[in-house]
């Protein structure tokens, strides 16, 4: 590589460094407030915060560097036309199409960067989120059977606990079950056991009582029953119980190409749903050159200037959402329609076209009016 290529190449690298850093930085503690208080709300410890917050990294850096090639291309292109560097290598005989190849160059391996993580370490990372989320949402213990404070696990539900033993045991338990206004159930019990079962947690209570208030036609019938052992199904009262299905975004992008049937009903997605994931990924990593591009083509319109080419980088920034608006409505379509899944690949084609357009005026010769005072 030329000397003066790896001169322009190092500089968008650098500057692409830093913008990265300061964005991912933003946008991952962004994210990770939310993350925080849901898990620490849930009586989650700093551990699991901290695993969770680092799983969501991967997405989050896919997304952001893309926004990092623009503004290293566009401030670094700033920087030379400011210092004079690059009207002295247009005077040199450098064409814009011959200057955009380290450009090029470094798009491209910014589109690398995200092609790794948008097939290989987002969908890994996705997946090992939602195991971790499961086995939490499963834990009652830690998610509701809290000592000493109320809980509501569900509407009608009423929870206590007075203390939790240090082998598991709930000592002191209340619980009252309104869910069904006509038949409403206390349960007191000096200890219980969280076991379980295939069919989800099952809470056996010892050496308690049940009281059901009975709302019949000729008025309220209590009656009380007192036992040595008795086995309370918690699996549908608790969110934990409830199953979801697997996202798409968990499964790597061949299996999505390819759909076999235990992906299917894992999702409970359509193969053309599986496909279009799939478009999606390929077709994410084609625009982080076409805004690097983008953002380097449109600073060489317009020539040297004293005073700067904000008034580029604002029309560079245009075209940035431009193409961003246009990724947003072919997926929206997409969405409505899987056979208009090709539209995925529209937005980097629109951005290529207008990239190439904004060289060729660049490359064409301008008149004494070309040169701003």
């Amino acid at each position: 590589m030329p000397r003066i290529d790896k001169y322009v190449l190092g500089l968008m690298l650098t500057l692409f460094g830093f913008f990265a850093l300061v964005l991912v930085s933003v946008y991952w503690i962004n994210r990770a407030v939310s993350l925080f208080d849901d898990l620490l709300n849930d009586g989650q410890t700093a551990l699991v915060v901290l695993e969770f917050t680092a799983l969501t990294l991967p997405l989050v850096i896919s997304v952001v560097l893309p926004v990092a090639a623009f503004a290293a291309t566009a401030y670094g292109t700033n920087r030379l036309s400011g210092e004079s560097e690059l009207v002295a290598m247009q005077a040199a005989g450098l064409s814009p199409w011959r200057l955009a190849r380290p450009v090029l160059v470094f798009g491209l391996t910014v589109g690398l960067m995200v092609a790794v993580l948008v097939h290989g370490l987002v969908p890994m990372a996705r997946a090992r989120l939602a195991d971790r989320s499961s086995e939490i949402a499963e834990n009652v213990t830690a998610q509701f059977l809290r000592p000493g404070s109320f809980q509501y696990p569900a509407e009608g539900v009423t929870l206590f606990i007075r203390d939790i033993a240090s082998d598991g045991r709930l000592l002191d338990l209340f619980i009252e079950d309104a869910r069904n206004p006509d038949r409403q159930v206390i349960y007191t019990a000096q200890e219980a056991l969280v076991v379980r079962t295939d069919t989800g947690p099952v809470l056996v209570l010892l050496q308690g009582m049940a009281q059901t208030m009975t709302i019949r036609a000729t008025g309220p019938d209590l009656s009380v029953t007192r036992f040595q052992e008795f086995s309370y199904d918690i699996g549908g009262m608790f969110a934990g119980g409830s199953s979801k299905g697997r996202d798409l975004r968990d499964y790597g992008t061949l299996r999505l190409l390819t759909p076999d049937q235990d992906l299917l009903q894992a999702t409970g997605e359509t193969a053309a749903a599986a496909r279009r994931e799939a478009h999606e990924r390929i077709a994410q990593p084609l625009l982080s050159p076409i805004a690097a591009m983008l953002g380097f083509a449109t600073l060489l319109i317009g020539g040297f200037s004293r005073f700067g080419v904000w008034r580029q980088v604002g029309w560079a920034i245009a075209g940035l959402i431009l193409i961003q608006f246009l990724s947003n409505a072919a997926a929206n379509q997409v969405g409505r329609n899987l056979a208009l899944w090709p539209l995925l690949y529209l937005p980097a084609l629109v951005g290529a076209l207008l990239c190439a357009g904004l060289l060729w005026l660049a490359s064409r010769p301008r008149g004494p009016k070309g040169v701003a005072s």
